[in-house]
């Protein structure tokens, strides 16, 4: 049903893609990191968050610029991450099509953007793991080299991922819950149904453990 929808879309308003989406994105980060380390004296960042008391102020901008916002000051971490954004980014795109991509991002962005609404501020951590729990879901297998030095098949770190956003929700206020919820409701809208196929497989596969160990199968 969704693939119907997205195609319709597609169908209609398939020529206003942005094609390497994701790239613009990393180079805006790059640019206000760079910006960062060049003139110190000025926090740039303090002009791209997304709070909504300043978007009814008139800083409208912001509902934009909250997407450039780096996700570390570290010069080390931020090329790990930039790299790895575009990474995932560009296979998600190539795997989807250029505008189901684009369709993934901005519902991801949408929903921000609706938190920071409700709660008073939106972030774009929660938006770029969206793209992270999407490229695990699709590729569960596809290795990477954790610290540069611990081979570790993504899939794992996802599900580290996932259980440190549900701590973060539990534990976390209401504002927090309505940002984790609204961020990742792309997901939710994409692999919800093949994610609850997978966990009632997951517990049919137990229980059926359960029961051969229990009529003295090994």
């Amino acid at each position: 049903m969704l693939n119907r929808w997205v195609y319709k879309l597609e169908y209609k308003y398939g020529r206003y893609g942005i094609k390497g989406l994701m790239l613009y994105i990393v180079l805006g980060m790059a640019a206000v990191f760079i910006g960062r380390m060049t003139i110190p004296n000025v926090d740039i960042f303090s002009y791209l968050g997304l709070s909504r008391e300043l978007v009814l102020q008139g800083q409208v901008w912001r509902l934009v610029t909250f997407l450039l916002e780096p996700p570390s000051t570290s010069i080390i971490w931020i090329i790990f991450s930039l790299y790895f954004y575009y990474f995932i980014g560009t296979a998600l795109e190539q795997t989807w099509g250029t505008f189901k991509f684009n369709v993934y991002y901005f519902m991801g962005v949408i929903g921000v953007i609706i938190a920071a609404m409700i709660s008073g501020y939106g972030y774009n951590m929660f938006l770029n793991m969206s793209l992270f729990f999407a490229f695990a879901t699709l590729f569960p297998n596809h290795q990477v080299t954790l610290f540069f030095v611990i081979p570790i098949k993504i899939k794992w770190l996802a599900i580290l991922d996932a259980l440190y956003f549900l701590l973060m929700f539990i534990f976390g206020g209401w504002a927090m819950r309505i940002s984790i919820l609204m961020s990742l409701v792309n997901y939710f809208i994409f692999f919800g149904e093949d994610l609850f196929r997978m966990i009632k497989r997951e517990i049919m596969f137990m229980k059926n453990r359960a029961r051969y160990r229990k009529s003295g199968w090994r």
